[in-house]
C-alpha cells in the first residue's frame, strides 16, 4: 500500500539532473484520497472491471437488489456536477471534487440527492443506485479520476482486479481507523504482537513466515484523516534501527526487515504516547 495515500501534503518537482533542467511550472504529484466503497458501512458489493469499459479503469458495482440502494460519497468532497442524460450514456450521474485534481463519478443512479456546490462528508448519502442511461441492468458505475483521467480504482487501500471481479465490504463511515495492520503490511503478514498507545492508537508487529520478514505499523485512533505526529520503528539486533516518522493521517509504516531467528526491537508513537519493546521474538 502506497505511503502517498496517508500523507496529508505531498510536493514534488520534476527535475532532470542529467540535462540540468528543472520544470518549476509543472504541477506536483498529488496523493490520492483514501477512497472508500461508495455504499453504506457493512454493505458487500462486487466490483467488476472489464476490457473495453468506457472510460478505461472504471468500475461497475454489482449486487442483487441494488436498485434503490443508497449511494454514498467515497470520501469528502464538493459536488461539481449533477447531470441527467436520460436513457443514454451515464443516465443520472454525480461528480465530486476532492481536491488535488481528484474527482469521483457515480452513474446510472435512480435518484440524485445533492446539488452543485454542496459540500458532503465521506459516507454521506448522495443518491440511489439504479439503471438509468444506456445500461442492460442495474449497477453503480464508479470512477476515480485524476486530472480528468480515470485511474485504476483503489478502495480502502485495496486495488480492484483488472480485469475481473472482486467483492468489497464497505468500511465507509464505519467509525475508527479504516485501515488494518495486515492491510498496511500486505499479503502474507500476520500480527504476532501489539501494544496500545493509551487511547491514541496501537503499534503492531507482524511476521511473514514465508519470507522471514517482520513488519511494524502504528495505527492512529485519534485525529483520523488529519495529519498528526505518528511513528513506527523496527530494529533487528545488531543492525541499525529503521523508523518511519512524520505527520500522517491514518498510520505510520510499514517498516519491514528480515530477521529470521534474530531478536527484534519494535514500537511506535502517536503524539506523546509511545512504546518501545525490548529485544524479543527471537525465533
Amino acid at each position: 500500500m502506497s505511503r502517498l495515500r496517508r500523507l496529508a501534503v505531498f510536493a514534488a518537482a520534476a527535475v532532470l539532473p542529467a540535462l540540468g533542467l528543472t520544470f518549476a511550472a509543472q504541477a506536483p504529484a498529488s496523493a490520492a484520497p483514501n477512497f472508500q466503497v461508495p455504499f453504506k458501512c457493512g454493505v458487500t458489493v462486487t466490483a467488476a472491471t472489464f476490457s473495453g469499459h468506457n472510460p478505461a479503469n472504471s468500475v461497475d458495482f454489482q449486487k442483487s437488489g441494488i436498485t434503490g440502494m443508497p449511494v454514498v460519497a467515497s470520501v469528502a468532497g464538493t459536488v461539481t456536477r449533477v447531470e441527467n442524460e436520460g436513457s443514454t450514456s451515464y443516465g443520472r450521474w454525480i461528480e465530486l471534487d476532492h481536491g488535488g485534481g481528484w474527482r469521483t463519478r457515480y452513474a446510472h443512479l435512480s435518484a440524485q440527492e445533492v446539488s452543485v456546490g454542496q459540500k458532503v462528508s465521506g459516507g454521506a448519502e448522495i443518491g440511489k443506485a439504479g439503471a438509468t442511461g444506456g445500461v442492460t441492468g442495474p449497477h453503480l458505475h464508479f470512477e476515480e479520476n485524476l486530472n480528468g483521467v480515470t485511474q485504476k480504482a483503489v478502495l480502502n487501500g485495496v486495488a480492484a482486479v483488472y480485469y475481473g471481479k472482486k467483492d468489497f465490504t464497505s468500511k465507509n463511515n464505519c467509525g475508527g481507523n479504516p485501515y488494518s495492520a495486515t492491510e498496511v503490511c500486505g499479503s502474507g503478514f500476520s500480527v504476532i504482537d501489539q501494544q496500545g498507545l493509551g487511547s491514541s492508537g496501537t503499534a503492531y508487529l507482524l511476521y511473514n513466515a514465508s519470507t522471514k520478514a517482520n513488519c511494524v505499523t502504528t495505527l492512529k485512533a485519534v485525529s483520523l484523516g488529519t495529519a498528526s505526529p505518528t511513528s513506527a520503528f523496527l530494529e533487528v539486533q545488531g543492525q541499525a534501527r529503521t523508523t518511519d516518522s512524520g505527520n500522517f493521517t491514518y498510520y505510520a509504516g510499514p517498516v519491514k526487515k528480515t530477521a529470521g531467528a534474530t531478536c527484534v526491537k519494535w514500537g511506535g508513537s502517536v503524539g506523546a504516547d509511545t512504546y518501545t519493546s525490548g529485544f524479543e521474538h527471537c525465533g
